[in-house]
């Protein structure tokens, strides 16, 4: 039997970061994941927004997730030799003299000071860009090459045995005081899950309130239309060069179709024909499913009566931004030299579990 400090499952943006956070602490780590291409992860344009929504706000914990994300990235950039990276401003355009208006009073308060960089409801548009009520230049954001960097990690860890390619089948693991076993070769003192939205089926953690949430992006040729900034209106598009864009996201909740469906093409669509004039084509689309939680906060933590069984899931769709700061946070809880921060402890779910057990009488 081949012994680890840590089994994690899964190797999405939550898995990858946490598996390269605790190997560089020197642990011993085995990932397991099966591959999936349309993985929320992969179909994922990577965008980092410091200021998100219809009510501009300001991301949680900003101030510490972008730069710590910035840090993971550029070292990973310089391990791999290739850009992962893209920083870049965001200008959110205005739908309304109202939003206008909201901006404006919001912009004052002393947390956007370091991310609003210029309101012009005015000012001309970069090129092929509508801008018929102006907009907002965010500064301090930008956008992942998702995809690339799992695909990276990935073949680094097949390579150096550490990852791999397989269907995790929970019946096969067996979990003491001691640790856990897995398919009777692999011993572990931990096993994190971080299976993203399949952790709905998890026997271990499917009291923890996980709701699948699809998206569906396009890919389009748009030439003409100005690279040099992430535009957000309904939709953000994403520059990908050479007049190719990343336009998304649908959300759609259960029940929603496996695959890509032609009501999220045509609603894309339109989202994109209301931010510029030019042309375009579709050129591809791809869906995933996020995992959402009730309160939008990620859920990190040891299951409540099982020290060796833990969860790093629920990043829904910022996970780039969130995954670098929280792994490190969730390595140092696990490690015990830190307190897990009350907003994504899953404890905070703790009568879920209790109600639970009440209606299976029974632990889970």
């Amino acid at each position: 039997m081949t012994t680890y400090d840590y089994l994690i499952v899964g190797h999405g943006i939550a898995g990858a970061t946490l598996a390269y956070e605790l190997r560089r602490r020197g642990r011993r780590v085995l990932v397991l994941d099966a591959p999936n291409p349309h993985s929320a992860s992969n179909v994922a344009a990577g965008l980092m927004n410091p200021v998100a929504g219809k009510r501009f706000a300001l991301a949680w914990r900003a101030d510490e997730l972008l730069p710590a994300a910035r840090a993971f990235y550029r070292e990973l950039e310089e391990r791999f030799q290739q850009q992962f990276l893209f920083e870049a401003p965001i200008l959110k355009l205005f739908s309304s003299v109202a939003e206008q208006n909201t901006m404006l009073a919001r912009s004052a308060d002393h947390p956007w000071q370091h991310y609003v960089e210029e309101i012009n409801p005015r000012e001309a548009p970069p090129a092929g860009v509508r801008q018929d009520f102006g907009g907002v230049w965010v500064r301090g954001g930008g956008y992942v090459a998702v995809k690339e960097v799992l695909a990276a990690l990935a073949a680094e860890g097949r390579q150096n045995g550490w990852l791999r390619h397989e269907t995790f089948d929970p019946r096969q693991l067996v979990v003491s005081p001691a640790g856990v076993t897995y398919a009777g070769d692999v011993g572990a003192s931990r096993v994190v899950f971080c299976e993203g939205s399949a952790a709905v089926q998890n026997p271990y953690f499917k009291w923890l309130p996980i709701t699948p949430n699809q998206g569906e992006v396009l890919e389009v040729q748009c030439n003409g239309l100005s690279e040099a900034q992430v535009l957000n209106k309904g939709a953000y598009v994403v520059p990908l060069g050479e007049g190719r864009f990343k336009v998304g996201a649908t959300y759609r909740w259960p029940p929603f179709a496996a695959g890509t469906t032609e009501e999220a093409r045509t609603e894309l669509s339109q989202r994109l024909a209301a931010l510029t004039d030019l042309p375009f084509t579709v050129t591809g689309q791809w869906a995933g499913v996020r995992p959402a939680v009730r309160d939008r906060k990620p859920l990190l933590g040891t299951h409540p009566e099982l020290p060796a069984v833990s969860v790093c899931n629920g990043f829904g769709s910022t996970g780039v931004m969130l995954a670098p700061r929280l792994a490190a946070h969730l390595a140092d809880a696990l490690e015990g030299t830190a307190e897990l921060w009350p907003e994504v402890n899953i404890l905070r779910y703790y009568a879920l579990y209790v109600a639970g057990r009440a209606l299976a009488g029974s632990s889970l």
